[in-house]
């Protein structure tokens, strides 16, 4: 059985960190100009059926940058909204291709994907967790504070996908974690409740941002309403209105304190301009580091599979 990327914890913090550890030399031998060609002959189809603009070109910069190919489906292009049983599209695409990057909305779907494929599949979003996106910005806490283990980090806002593989993080590899989201729009139980049982002590979820970022090393937020949420935006607005991470709330945070947010950002809702334009502000280092962790998931995952 070929292994996937589903989720955060389904590896362990040596895995999950090698991963990391390659990005970093993959972005650095880019950097001198080393031409990478470990995938050349190999192809990986990206099956979205959510729209995406920075993880659909990283994946694809990603697949070039290795030598190889890509073929991208939308939920239009292909028959996941079109009636076709997915362990039927899983069979025939595994005989195609080399790998799966799928971005779509139920968790069961990937895991589908992944029993029938035969080939390595990898979560590119579901509704419940974002894993290549968190491992990357794990990549870019590393790169500016030098370490994971211990670090204050903060998530203000939804209890979303992201929200949900911050906490598997967190109990894999040994920062803190507080979290501030709305009463009612807080993070999967399930997933909170395992995380805490992990980590006794090192994942807190509260209401008042506030108390979530004082003193945080890293400062995480999200956009408030996620797609297939649109008609919730207004309702949504109302009640994550004292969440915006402002400079007022970031001058809560320690004075070292560095800014995420994965993108699009809506500037002036969750996030003002000046914060997200501010010294602090990691934001399109941190957009750049998805290509890199790609290409290190990409290598792994598919030469394993050879």
């Amino acid at each position: 059985m070929h292994k996937h990327f589903l989720a955060l914890s389904d590896y362990n913090k040596d895995e999950l960190f090698s991963w990391i550890q390659r990005a970093v030399t993959l972005k650095a031998e880019a950097v001198a100009g080393i031409r990478h060609q470990q995938l050349a002959g190999k192809t990986v189809c990206l099956l979205f059926e959510k729209h995406s603009t920075r993880t659909r070109v990283s994946f694809e910069a990603a697949m070039y940058g290795l030598d190889g190919q890509v073929v991208f489906m939308s939920a239009r292009d292909s028959q996941l909204g079109r009636g076709e049983p997915l362990k039927d599209t899983a069979r025939v695409l595994g005989r195609y291709v080399h790998a799966l990057v799928v971005r779509t909305f139920g968790q069961n779907v990937v895991e589908e994907l992944a029993h029938y494929a035969g080939i390595p599949v990898i979560n590119a979003l579901t509704d419940l967790y974002h894993p290549c996106q968190i491992l990357s910005d794990l990549m870019t806490v590393l790169e500016k504070k030098g370490r994971l283990e211990g670090l204050n980090i903060a998530w203000i806002g939804d209890g979303n996908n992201m929200a949900n593989t911050w906490i598997e993080a967190a109990a894999i590899f040994g920062f803190n974690l507080k979290l501030a989201c709305p009463k009612d729009y807080s993070p999967e139980a399930e997933v909170l409740g395992r995380a805490q049982a992990k980590a006794p002590g090192r994942i807190e979820l509260l209401q008042d941002p506030q108390v979530a970022i004082a003193g945080a090393d890293v400062v995480n937020v999200d956009v408030w309403a996620s797609m297939g949420q649109e008609a919730e935006q207004q309702a949504r607005l109302a009640h994550f209105k004292d969440y915006q991470l402002n400079d007022v709330l970031l001058a809560k945070a320690d004075s070292k304190a560095i800014v995420l947010h994965c993108l699009p950002a809506h500037r002036g809702e969750e996030i003002t301009d000046e914060v997200l334009e501010g010294s602090q502000s990691e934001v399109f280092d941190q957009a750049e580091n998805k290509m890199h962790l790609h290409k290190a998931l990409l290598e792994h995952f598919i030469l394993q599979a050879a």
